[in-house]
Formats: structure tokens, sequence, C-alpha cells
């Protein structure tokens, strides 16, 4: 193993609690830090300044490209450069102040990533308006709410998404005025749009309105806010998170100053697919630190089952991606491993055994093993196009398991990463060719301050020789408050310190690893939160359910359930149907799981609940929770860690025969 070296340093001392507040830990700063934050470059104040140097320094470099279709099949990357990109943000501006929209005017942009997408928040960036992107993935009426919520005057929008938008009038139209198409419009959406009092033009046609005027640029200031993002909460409605100018150009001058320590800088000949959601800010700030290097995005084409096939046709320097894309790869790669024969998968082993035990005793990726690399795992780099030499997974945690594969067969560096919207994503990563970082997210970004605070009904002690707490993060890439909810900001906001809500737990060598969730709401692999007592208050409500526990976590992509039937109702519908048994024989039956659970999947579709929110799997317990076996608190709360031992082989069991069922079905 290679030699112990500590990622951080301290900069402050741990204190004890005091009036009720409980104890925090030292506070830690990245050993890239350790002369200073590193400052944005000179005369970087705003977003629109990142694109507009770049145009300045690479105008007929490759920015934005997508596929060509020729005769219906795709065919290679099409590009336009720098300045052409710049030509039609300046052009898409004039259009946007000619047909009236005002200064600090919400823009909603409503599609899949697309070059459209990166031109109209150009648009946006240029004329300091507050980009508000719009997503359907927090579920019915989210992209109604933001419209609503955010004010938003003018929506750019997917050419097949328009019908979608259409579904939030005419409560929408209240703000919504203007919609511009990243197409073309049929005459039914034109007059659909006229009856809403909307008025929606085609892309081109947009581009025309502002021809043979020109507006001045206002000036933007680091404080000014560029975005707002909305994220899911806890309960209710989404949140809009304000990104100001200053957290985006701060972070770009942090993960520089981490890649060029690492010896992996950015150049103007990286290249990056973009398939995560621009919606996101995991994605959105990544974009961003390619552009200020002058590097090339090229999008893919929308469709998952065909990402392979971008990624080798664009062949990517950087791949960023969450856990449920790679938990793909892997399982792909395992499935071929086993369809390919004893010797071929003897051959396999083999040579991992072999490279793997020579990266565990210190060596990097690239000297391990070059003849293995070359024979064997040459193949698993051809099929992410070849080129890639990072893979960054964010968003959730990735299996260790998949991350250890993936560092010996990728052939590239695999790290992982954490932050959150109101970080303004990036607030730690791993780095490269540290295996003892395996598991963890790395140690803090060289632009933040990290601390844990004391969770003391957790248990979790922010002092103790192992600290663990929740994770606290204060520096210039934090938010600048949720959007119309200085109450909400009040509660996460406090001295400057960002309360993540998850808890971590340093490692020797300064890595964090994440262990827990202060409040009961978990992401699964796909990323979406889940807050799971909202989602049973809900299930609860069904009469054949007297008590339900809904569990979940980050290493799957659906949700499972025990719950206690009610009695009298299984048994009824038991002789309705020619069950037989008595209640603890029908608690076994799979046509009775099957009833209960259609049942919760009903009253899921009635209260319009999202697709990751259904339960994919029950069990049926004819015990009550108990305090007993110490599953409930005196107050009859459900304790949850104590409820996962205690079923723990039930849960492992559903997910094993779900996953194999999800996987029979293809």
């Amino acid at each position: 193993m290679a030699e112990q070296k500590k990622y951080i340093f301290q900069v402050e001392e741990g204190k004890q609690g005091s009036d009720g507040r409980p104890s925090v830990g030292p506070v830690y700063r990245s050993i890239f830090a350790k002369d200073g934050f590193p400052e944005p470059i000179q005369g970087m104040d705003s977003c629109w300044d990142v694109f507009r140097m770049a145009v300045e320094k690479y105008p007929n470099n490759p920015m934005l490209g997508r596929r060509e279709i020729v005769d219906g099949k795709p065919g290679k990357y099409v590009w336009q450069t720098y300045q052409e990109v710049y030509d039609i943000v300046i052009k898409l501006g004039n259009s946007l102040r000619a047909c009236g929209v005002k200064d600090e005017a919400k823009c909603g942009i409503y599609g899949a990533n697309s070059p459209e997408w990166i031109i109209s928040m150009e648009a946006c960036n240029a004329h300091g308006f507050y980009c508000v992107p719009l997503y359907d993935t927090l579920g019915a009426g989210a992209v109604e709410f933001i419209i609503c919520h955010s004010e938003v005057s003018i929506v750019f929008v997917e050419e097949k998404k328009i019908s979608e938008l259409f579904k939030t009038c005419p409560n929408s139209t209240e703000y919504m005025k203007t919609v511009v198409s990243f197409g073309g419009v049929s005459r039914e959406q034109k007059e659909q749009a006229g009856n809403f009092g909307l008025v929606i033009y085609a892309w081109d046609e947009f581009l025309k309105l502002g021809e043979g005027k020109q507006y001045d640029l206002p000036i933007k200031k680091k404080s000014d806010i560029c975005t707002i993002m909305y994220t899911s909460g806890t309960t209710g409605d989404p949140k809009g998170v304000m990104i100001s100018n200053e957290s985006i150009v701060t972070l770009i001058a942090g993960v520089i100053r981490l890649l060029k320590s690492a010896n992996e800088a950015l150049s103007v000949k990286d290249v990056y697919l973009s398939y995560l959601p621009l919606a996101h800010i995991f994605d959105r700030v990544i974009e961003e630190c390619f552009i200020q290097h002058g590097a090339a995005i090229g999008f893919w084409r929308g469709d998952v089952k065909l990402l392979i096939e971008d990624l080798g046709e664009l062949k990517p320097t950087i791949f960023c991606a969450v856990p449920r894309v790679l938990d793909r790869v892997y399982s792909g790669l395992q499935k071929k491993l086993s369809d390919g024969g004893f010797l071929k998968k003897l051959l396999f082993d083999s040579a991992f055994s072999y490279k793997f035990g020579h990266m565990k005793k210190g060596q990097s990726h690239v000297e391990a093993s070059p003849i293995c690399d070359k024979l064997v795992f040459s193949k698993v780099k051809q099929g992410l196009g070849g080129n890639v030499r990072i893979i960054l997974s964010g968003a959730a945690p990735l299996a260790s398991h998949v991350e250890s594969f993936l560092r010996v067969v990728a052939c590239c560096h695999v790290l992982q990463g954490y932050g959150l919207t109101e970080s303004c994503a990036g607030s730690f990563v791993s780095l490269p060719d540290r295996l003892d970082m395996l598991g963890t997210v790395g140690p803090p970004v060289p632009n933040v301050d990290v601390r844990l605070e004391s969770v003391p009904e957790m248990e979790y002690d922010a002092l103790a020789s192992t600290p663990r707490g929740e994770i606290c993060i204060r520096g210039k890439t934090l938010f600048s408050g949720y959007y119309k909810r200085e109450d909400l900001t009040k509660e996460v906001l406090i001295d400057g310190w960002l309360h993540t809500g998850d808890v971590g737990e340093w490692q020797p060598n300064g890595s964090m690893k994440i262990i827990d969730r202060k409040k009961n709401i978990f992401k699964l692999s796909q990323g979406e939160y889940v807050a799971v007592e909202n989602i049973e208050n809900i299930y609860g409500e069904v009469q054949a359910v007297d008590s339900v526990w809904v569990y979940g976590n980050s290493f799957e992509s659906f949700l499972v359930a025990i719950a206690n039937p009610n009695q009298h109702i299984l048994e009824r519908w038991a002789a309705d149907n020619n069950v037989s048994g008595d209640y603890n024989a029908l608690c076994q039956n799979e046509k009775a799981k099957e009833f209960v659970l259609g049942e919760l999947v009903k009253m899921a579709k009635e209260k319009k609940m999202k697709g990751f929110e259904i339960i994919k799997a029950i069990h049926l317990d004819p015990v009550p929770f108990d305090m007993e076996r110490d599953l409930l608190t005196p107050t009859y709360k459900k304790k949850r860690p104590q409820l996962l031992k205690y079923y723990q082989t039930v849960i492992d069991e559903m997910y094993k025969t779900t996953n194999e069922k999800f996987a029979a079905r293809g």
C-alpha cells in the first residue's frame, strides 16, 4: 500500500457543545489550499465571462457537437465553434430584448441536453437573466409549480416537450407569456398557444426577431444570481436553490487547482459527452469547466440504450456518470464474462488479480500491468470510446465492488465525488490512484472548509477518536438561499455553515466516508431523493395494511416494504379468491402478497406518486411492529436502524429476487 498521506490540514479547533448546541469537530481544508484558496482568473466575475473569455481565446475550437442523421442513420458529430456559438447567443439575446424581456427576468429551459440548451443558457448569462431549468422527474405538477413560483416569463423548450409544457396552462400563463421551440412548431401548436394567450416561436423564427438590433450587455456582478435550480424537498414543494456567479466561478477555480495538483489538468484537447441532465448542478458545472478550457462538448441522442454507441463515436476523455449508469456497465461486463466460457473467464480473473495486487502495493493503474491492459482490459477501454482518462461518479454512492472493478478494468482513473445543489456540486472528490480512498468521496475540494457536527440522538460524536457527525460546509461556493423561502434557508445555513443532513466519518487519510442520513430522507441509486415518512403516510391510508415500513438505499433503484396486513381484509380476500390457510399462512402466500402490493400501488397511482416511490416488492409480517422486538419507540415511532437489522435477510432476499425478475425481463 502507498504510504499513508493526509490530504487535509486543520484550520480551526473543535468545540464542545453548549447552550443546547451540539459539539463540532475541527475545521479542515484540502492540502491543495495550503497557501490559500485559488482565486478565479482576473476579470472572470460571472458565467458570461467564462464563455466570453473562452471565445476570445479559442474562437475556432469546436464547442458544441451533435450527431448528424443521414438517411435515418446516425453519422459523425458535426460541430459549431466557440465563435459560431457566440454569434448565435448574441442574436438570441437581441431577440429576447426585442420581444420585451426585462432585466433579471426568469427564463425557463425545458428539454434534454442539446446545443440549444447551452445557447439559451448563455443568452441568459449575457443579459443577466435568471436561468431556470425545468424538468419533470420532480413529479406531476412540478413544471407548473416552478414556472409559477419563480415567475418564469419565457420558456425555451425541446420540440417534443411542447405538449408537456402546455399541460401547465392556463395556471402558468399568469407569468409565462412567450415560448421558443428548440426546433419547429406545428400549426396546431400555434393555435393551442394562441388559445392560452401565449406567443410561440420556432427557433429560427425567434432568432430573426433581433436582426438589425443591437443591445448593450449589462455589467454582471459576482453576487448576481445566474440560475435558480429546483431540487426536491423532504416534503412538499421543490425548493429553488439560488446560485450566484461567484459560486460557479469559485468552484471552477477549485476544480482547476485540484486537477493540476493531481496531474490531470483539463486542456483544449478534452472532449465531454453531455447526457446527465443540465437541469442538475453536477452536469452544469462540469460543462462550465469545459467551456473555460475551450474544450469540446458533444451531446448524446437522448436514449440510454444508444449511449454506448454515442460514446464510441464521440470518444470522450472525461466520462461523468451516476452509479446507476456504472452499475449497468459493470453488469454488462459481468454478463459478457459469464457468456464467454470458462477459459476466457479464467484469463480475465487471473489478469484482474494480478493487476489489482500491484495496485494494492501502491502502483498507479498505468504501471500495475501494461501487458494485462493491452491483452485483456483494452476492450473495456474501447467500449467507452478508447480515450477516457477519468470516470467521475456523483449524485449517489458508488458501490465499492463496482468502483474497485472499474478502477482495474477501465484503464483510467475512477473518482467519486460528493456535493449538493446548495454547495454548487463538488465539495469532495477522491484522488487518482489512491486505492485507500475506495468507498469514500475523497478529501474536500480546495475552496471549502469542512467540519463535522455531532448528532447526539444518533450517537455520532464529531470529537471522538473516529470523528463522525453531520457534514457542514463553508465557502464561497455555497448557494445564496432558497428563492422566496428564507425560513428554509435559515434551517440549513447557520453562521455561514451549510448543514448537509448527511452524516460522514473522517478517514485517517483525510477523505470523507458518507455513513448515514440525519433525517429520514435518502437517495436511490439513480440519484432520486425519497422522503420516506411522507411516502409511508400515503401508503398508510390503504385499508389492507395496518402498518407499513418502506425501505430503500443508495445501491438500489427501487423501494421495498414490510407490512402488517389488516387481518380481517386479508382473510376476506382469501375467502373470495379461494385461497386457503390461516392468517399466518396467508402472510406467506405469494398471491396474498400480490394482492396487498396491488392495493398499495393503486393508492400510489391515485396520489400521483413518482415512479421511483412505488414499492416493487413486499413482505407480510403477521406480528405487528412492537416495542418488545425494539422496533418501535414508546411513542410508536418506527426505529429504522433496528427495523433494518431485524428484517435484513428478508430485505436482501426481496432485492435479490426482484432484481432477478427485472434482469429476466431485460
